[in-house]
């Protein structure tokens, strides 16, 4: 439009100092006017459109550029709500372009790296999923300062409860997760590494929170992952109510983001586990999905001395495309496994085995002057068979760096293990008979099986 209005001894004779406001991410779509760019940028494909302030020159459109502001087109987006949002953004990049030019220039939190538009966007968008964890106590609205948790609406009696809190990461688990482009699971690690250590006192997980950590915010990649937390969430039977969302630039590489996840439960002060623990009782243990998450660190270093990557068919699981696939299994939640048990006091004790292993889990929960005989701890699974020919480790470095198999042990008196047998069978649960509790002194955990 200016240039059926200046002249081009205006623009040599103004220039540097004269601006003008286009509506696209130039160079692309210059030339065109209001709509017709718009219709021209949807036309094209394109996921980005925003407005420059740039210098006027006799190109049209083709001064150099002084300022952009950027935002996203959305599928099914038209000309008339593209205009919608880029017009409102056009004063205030004249102001900050006006301050530019006259030497002024403002650097803005966008500038540091840190979009915090995105931010916004992506609490829109997990929003329903963080509701379809809504529990009684709980509402699971996101958008306050904090989330409200109500033990009466719960079923608790304050004065007799007593709240557990625990905290967990995924580890590096996270790297595949990262170099596959797949992180729709990792956040179902984060609510299981939390909450299964929860249950081990007893108690029921009632509420979640999440810390999401970035470099430079991916809005679809960290919305997946925060849908896979919300999924931990319904399969515990707890509620997400809030988390918190960083983006650090100078803190983490671009592609790179790290979890973190808050729990909090609650246990009659009558019920916390452990509890008569002594020697007599039976061991039951529950199988893992996998290698859960821990012992990451080792099998990436594995990988590269077999000179496989996660895009390499699967040695130890034909089923699996890819061993990635095979490795980002999430790791299993046994709440409500569980709790039937805890409800009905057939547990004395429970040990979530992770990191450590069987060998250093265990004995957490056990007294002093209390073994644990392990006599019927099953095969290793075809993972970690796969782990320990390939590392060389022998069965007592297994089981203090994998689950080898089972991810949760079971405390119970000999006299409810068919009973607790039965209610585990009735949530699609087999336990295995691992072992029993002799007095003694010494190591508390004692191998009577080779693991092979």
């Amino acid at each position: 439009g200016y240039m059926r209005i200046l002249s081009g001894s205006f623009c040599d004779f103004w220039s540097g100092r004269c601006i003008n406001v286009h509506p696209s991410l130039l160079p692309k779509h210059a030339g065109g006017m209001d709509l017709a760019v718009h219709q021209a940028v949807i036309d094209a494909g394109e996921t980005e459109s925003g407005c420059t302030i740039h210098e006027v020159t006799e190109e049209v459109d083709g001064g150099p550029i002084v300022i952009q502001k950027v935002v996203k087109v959305e599928s099914g987006e038209t000309a008339e709500s593209l205009k919608a949002k880029i017009q409102p953004l056009e004063g205030k990049a004249f102001v900050e372009a006006i301050e530019k030019v006259c030497g002024k220039e403002v650097i803005s939190y966008a500038d540091a790296g840190v979009d915090i538009e995105a931010g916004n966007e992506l609490v829109e968008i997990i929003k329903p999923a963080c509701k379809d964890t809504r529990r009684p106590g709980c509402d699971a609205d996101l958008g306050g300062f904090g989330g409200l948790f109500d033990l009466a609406a719960a079923g608790y009696d304050s004065a007799n409860t007593v709240l557990i809190g625990a905290t967990d990461g995924v580890g590096t688990k996270l790297r595949i997760a990262q170099a596959t482009n797949n992180h729709k699971y990792v956040g179902i690690d984060l609510v299981a590494m939390c909450v299964n250590d929860l249950i081990v006192a007893g108690g029921e997980p009632l509420f979640f929170l999440d810390y999401y950590a970035t470099g430079r915010l991916a809005v679809e990649e960290a919305a997946s992952v925060v849908r896979g937390i919300a999924e931990g969430c319904k399969q515990a039977g707890c509620g997400l109510i809030g988390g918190e969302t960083a983006e650090m630039p100078s803190m983490y590489a671009p592609g790179d983001y790290d979890l973190a996840g808050f729990s909090v439960g609650a246990v009659d002060r009558n019920s916390i586990l452990p509890s008569n623990v002594g020697a007599g009782d039976v061991l039951l243990g529950l199988t893992s999905s996998g290698i859960h998450s821990n012992g990451f660190s080792l099998v990436r270093k594995l990988l590269e001395k077999e000179g496989m990557g996660y895009e390499s068919p699967c040695p130890w699981d034909s089923s699996a495309a890819t061993i990635g696939d095979s490795l980002l299994t999430p790791t299993k939640i046994y709440v409500k496994s569980c709790l039937p048990l805890i409800k009905n006091k057939l547990l004395n004790g429970m040990a979530h085995i992770t990191g450590g292993g069987l060998l250093e889990n265990l004995p957490r929960v056990l007294p002093k002057g209390v073994v644990a005989e392990i006599t019927g701890h099953p095969a290793l699974p075809a993972v970690f068979k796969w782990m320990q020919e390939t590392s060389g480790l022998d069965d007592k470095e297994m089981l203090k760096t994998f689950n080898c198999g089972i991810g949760m042990v079971l405390v119970v008196k000999s006299d409810k293990v068919e009973e607790a047998k039965t209610l585990l069978q009735t949530v699609g649960e087999t336990a295995f008979d691992l072992g029993v509790l002799v007095s003694g002194e010494g190591a508390q955990v004692v191998m009577k099986r080779c693991l092979s």
